[in-house]
């Protein structure tokens, strides 16, 4: 009896999953699909119902399974779509000595969510130059999950922003749960901080808030920054889906293991990444010498910054959060 209902929990679970990776990826022809999808909704209560035994059933089942793996394993990402014009172009660089240039650098200037007018640049920058790196987290709707961005900032004043996000072409809008099932092509954006922070702080109107991270030396910001930029290089060559588990703004950060030796320990509230920012609060990863309440209070930036315009939008959203 233990051995069924172990069996069932993993069939169920494994029916519903073939079920939505069909809906989701499946044939380009709406006919096709649908008719796939039905064959295999049903393929489970027929195969048990005219089965002499539970067992029989496993094997035909299994073999269905064992196909839909193949299916899954031949699905892969491409470069060669019609993109969104956000995410158009994806950045790449090149590092010589010092100084890294960095291509496809966004920087477009937002009238709304769907007026803008697009610059791609090409940046340098000085990587001797690194001194600091901070973590925003915007809330779009629930307090539980936040999208995270890292903001490299230089002694010169400069700050370079990455968003680890989807790479949709111009049919798709944004789905937590297709994120789970090949739909979208992982995306690194570099931009000014006027582009990817003030699009969610003034034009998005988000709930934004910036923290300083601290005890990492410059060689590590660095190394960090370099291990983005090869990452950033790979996909050009080599695309990625995105996985809204373990290839997401945030997870994906983790991976950064060979710039990140110590990196923190798992912990829950790397998945429900609207409360990392507490997480590094425990771990003494930011400013940790007043209440979390008030720290977090103090790093909210949309409010003050939707009374400013962009003119020297990076130094005066540290200073409505009293970073220095």
């Amino acid at each position: 009896m233990i051995f069924l209902i172990l069996s069932l929990l993993i069939l169920i679970p494994a029916w519903v999953w073939g079920s939505l990776a069909i809906a989701y990826a499946g044939s380009e022809s709406f006919l096709f699909r649908i008719s796939t999808l039905a064959l295999f909704i049903l393929i489970l209560p027929a195969t048990f119902y005219f089965s002499q035994s539970f067992w029989l059933a496993i094997i035909p089942l299994s073999m269905v399974f064992f196909a839909l793996l193949v299916w899954w394993g031949t699905l892969s990402p491409s470069n060669d779509k019609d993109w969104a014009a956000d995410v158009a172009n994806i950045p790449y660089g090149r590092i010589e000595n010092d100084t890294l240039t960095l291509y496809n650098v966004r920087n477009f200037d937002y009238q709304s969510r769907t007026e803008f007018t697009e610059h791609w640049e090409t940046r340098k920058y000085d990587l001797s130059q690194i001194r600091s790196l901070d973590l925003f987290l915007s809330y779009w709707g629930s307090p539980h999950m936040a999208h995270t961005i890292l903001s490299w900032g230089f002694s010169n004043g400069d700050q370079l922003a990455v968003s680890i996000e989807t790479r949709k072409d111009k049919s798709q809008q944004f789905s937590a749960l297709k994120g789970f099932f090949k739909q979208f092509t992982l995306a690194y954006v570099a931009a000014d901080e006027r582009d990817l922070i003030r699009l969610r702080t003034n034009i998005r109107k988000e709930a934004v808030y910036i923290y300083r991270l601290q005890g990492l030396e410059p060689y590590r910001l660095r190394a960090l920054l370099e291990s983005y930029v090869a990452h950033m290089n790979r996909l050009t060559e080599t695309p990625q889906f995105y996985h809204a588990l373990s290839m997401n703004c945030t997870s994906t950060i983790q991976l950064h293991k060979e710039a990140n030796p110590d990196r923190l320990p798992f912990d829950w509230r790397l998945v429900v990444n609207g409360h990392v920012d507490e997480m590094l609060y425990d771990y003494a990863a930011v400013r940790n010498d007043l209440p979390f309440s008030e720290l977090r209070e103090q790093s909210r930036i949309d409010l003050e910054m939707q009374k400013l315009g962009p003119a020297d939008f990076s130094k005066r959203l540290r200073h409505a959060a009293n970073i220095k």
